[in-house]
């Protein structure tokens, strides 16, 4: 943990969510047993006792306080198992008279799971302590084991392996006077003198001096397949063998390059462009395949391939066992939840498995796909985003024909159903708009649009027909 970074205006007016819980001393003190066990399951945290939900500091000066002595009793009298929990009385001044706040700074178990004294397991997701049922219990037994890999020490590192610029960087994000040592000493990637897996994969020159397969591998094709052989039909190849946050933006920028883009006329008749995928829904992807792989599977890298009809993501190890297929949009669990702290710190790892909610979205709002999560071989995670004229053609259809009847449509002739087609993925047309996507006159495109008027497909908004701003839209359904 690193104290001196959580100052009293963090720990007042900072967001409580996956790291931060405040509470009231006024609780009673066993009731912070479950948020202790929560976040020794999850990713650490720290407890701000002596501070109200809503950010008050009210301290423990409060005539029904409980002492600070019984708050910290809790992990020994209300906890199971091999907990760490350190803690700071921070003194502070409320209404000018001297007082106190608490701060516990629990860290992640990393090879058991933590229970309370009456056996219930508890998980942090978000800002909430959620208790686990039998089964999730038991997959979280199962995760525990994989953990132990970012704790390891790399017995011939040391300091002098850390990229400083990049460390600075870190620092600087902190706002922190703490030295390298201590940052990284607080954050559990350095131990006596030597970096562990964790610290090299963030912060080492060269990681792969270390973890020959922590790198990244990009690939385009030419077509929508892998050919080998004669056929063989890569286009472009570049590794990516430097620390995370290095390399996540310089595939973030490598390809941005690669990605095409596609024109479109808005409602005013001005050509657009758009990307040829939400670039949210790539850069998320590859963040999440970086921050949670499994470092451990020495044999295998990340490979990230362009095709033209789709990009995949495929990363090492198969989800956490307490994340799957069907709940991974609302479960989280860090598989490595030291390098998922430093990269939210970055400002990369988004919270509450927000990021991919977020690339279901973004897709949705491009009329693509959805993006597809399996396990091709049971032990590692691809990820597919498609992206092709044909998909979008395909989605839109499905739009129109969810919206009108069959039989209005097959009434259509191919002028009208491209104006429809505009309206899915626009909020309305004018008649100069109609005119060039048409490719026809004016009179010509006031008939289509006078013809969908009276089918009651589209509706016309103006004060009359000489109003040089009528429009068009959709009639709703």
């Amino acid at each position: 943990m690193l104290p001196k970074i959580l100052t009293l205006e963090y720990l007042s007016n900072e967001k409580e969510g996956q790291y931060l819980d405040r509470k009231s001393a006024r609780i009673k003190p066993s009731d912070i047993a479950r948020h202790i066990v929560a976040f020794a399951n999850a990713n650490g945290g720290v407890l701000a006792i002596g501070i109200e939900d809503n950010g008050e500091i009210t301290g423990f000066n409060n005539k029904d306080s409980k002492s600070i002595n019984d708050f910290l009793n809790v992990p020994f009298s209300s906890c199971k198992g091999r907990l760490k929990v350190e803690h700071e009385i921070r003194k502070v001044t409320i209404d000018s008279k001297q007082d106190s706040i608490l701060l516990l700074f629990i860290e992640p178990s990393e090879d058991a799971v933590i229970k309370t004294s009456d056996d219930k397991v508890y998980l942090r997701v978000g800002d909430k302590s959620k208790l686990l049922n039998h089964e999730q219990v038991t997959q979280l037994e199962y995760d525990k084991g994989e953990r132990i890999f970012e704790d390891i020490i790399v017995e011939d590192s040391s300091i002098d392996d850390v990229d400083l610029q990049l460390l600075q960087q870190y620092k600087e994000k902190l706002g922190t006077s703490l030295s390298y040592e201590e940052i990284l000493d607080a954050r559990g990637l350095l131990k006596k003198g030597h970096l562990t897996n964790a610290g090299i994969l963030l912060f080492a020159k060269h990681p792969t001096k270390f973890l020959p397969n922590a790198r990244l591998r990009l690939l385009k094709f030419d077509g929508t397949r892998f050919e080998t052989g004669q056929r063989l039909n890569i286009i472009k190849e570049i590794n990516y063998e430097d620390a995370i946050p290095k390399i996540i933006q310089q595939v973030k920028n490598a390809i941005t390059l690669q990605l095409r883009e596609f024109q479109y006329l808005d409602e005013n008749g001005v050509f657009k462009v758009i990307p040829e995928y939400p670039e949210f829904a790539w850069f998320e992807g590859i963040v999440n395949s970086l921050t949670h792989r499994n470092y451990s599977i020495m044999g295998d890298h990340i490979r990230v391939s362009l095709y033209d009809d789709r990009l995949e993501i495929l990363s090492p190890g198969k989800l956490p066992n307490i994340v799957t297929l069907d709940n991974m949009l609302n479960t989280r669990y860090s598989r490595n939840p030291r390098i998922a702290r430093v990269l939210g710190e970055f400002g990369w790892v988004k919270e509450l498995n927000e990021g991919v909610k977020r690339i279901y979205d973004e897709m949705q709002m491009y009329f693509l796909k959805s993006p597809t999560y399996s396990e091709p071989n049971g032990n590692s995670v691809l990820l597919v985003l498609e992206n092709s004229i044909t998909s979008r053609q395909l989605r839109t259809d499905d739009k129109i024909s969810s919206m009108f009847d069959q039989k209005i449509l097959g009434q259509l002739n191919e002028f009208e159903t491209t104006i429809i087609q505009f309206l899915t993925n626009n909020k309305s047309i004018t008649i100069k708009t109609a005119k060039n996507i048409l490719h026809k006159g004016d009179t010509f495109s006031r008939k289509q649009l006078k013809h969908l008027e009276e089918l009651d497909i589209i509706e016309w908004h103006g004060s009359n027909k000489s109003d040089p701003t009528q429009y068009y839209t959709l009639k709703s359904k």
